[in-house]
């Protein structure tokens, strides 16, 4: 304010000037962060990947949404970063992705610490998803699997229980083909080393709730207002 109690206006001299050359820190030399450079190099393979896959993307929201409409459940698993993954997955169903809307069910197997260790004890690890999967899983739920290198004993023999059941399956991987994305019925297989891939895990997971965000309001016409199913 000046003095007759008015507003100044900065003129362009005032405002700090926007460079149109990349500021030289940015292209010298790294100072030892080549292999940080390396690494966030590395993620546009695994967007790349993604990308070529974006009309699966969406129908695994759209698919789900409907599914899940119709009282069916989401399970799903993986382990180590995977099992963080796939438990962001769920997490983003029975809370929110953006919008305001109703909750949806959702359960990582991996989380029920209890039974995962009771599970691991009295039947060993390999059938740790398995078992859970017989118990939980209804025909026509979803059972999405993540693994970067898609060859996880647990997770192969969580597929056979849901074939069983008669539970879609889908696997979200790194490089294929692999085991898992060849059992299943669907995969998206990120190309891309597996660090990165997991990377792409979690883009691919956000792209699957927003094609099922949009889907859900499509479908019941309560963008933003969180009506019951």
């Amino acid at each position: 304010m000046n003095s007759q109690g008015t507003a100044t206006i900065k003129s362009p001299a005032n405002l700090k000037s926007v460079p149109d050359t990349v500021p030289a820190g940015w292209t010298g030399p790294d100072n030892g962060c080549s292999e940080v450079t390396t690494h966030l190099d590395n993620v546009l393979p695994a967007l790349e990947s993604l990308r070529s896959q974006a009309g699966r993307l969406s129908g695994w929201g759209t698919q789900l949404a409907t599914r899940l409409l119709a009282g069916q459940r989401l399970l799903a698993a993986g382990n180590g970063g995977s099992a963080a993954e796939a438990q962001h997955l769920t997490a983003e169903l029975v809370g929110r992705f953006d919008a305001e809307r109703a909750p949806f069910s959702a359960i990582s197997l991996h989380a029920e610490s209890s039974a995962v260790t009771a599970l691991s004890n009295d039947y060993g690890y390999d059938e740790v998803f398995a078992r859970q999967v017989r118990a939980h899983g209804r025909a026509g739920d979803v059972l999405v699997l993540l693994s970067t290198s898609g060859r996880s004993p647990n997770l192969l023999k969580a597929v056979r229980a849901a074939n069983e059941r008669g539970i879609a399956t889908w696997a979200l991987t790194g490089p294929g083909p692999n085991p898992l994305s060849e059992a299943c019925d669907e995969a998206i297989t990120v190309d891309a080393i597996s660090a990165n891939a997991q990377e792409g895990h979690l883009i691919a997971v956000h792209a699957v709730c927003r094609a099922f965000d949009a889907e859900i309001a499509r479908r019941t016409g309560t963008a933003g207002r969180g009506v019951q199913p």
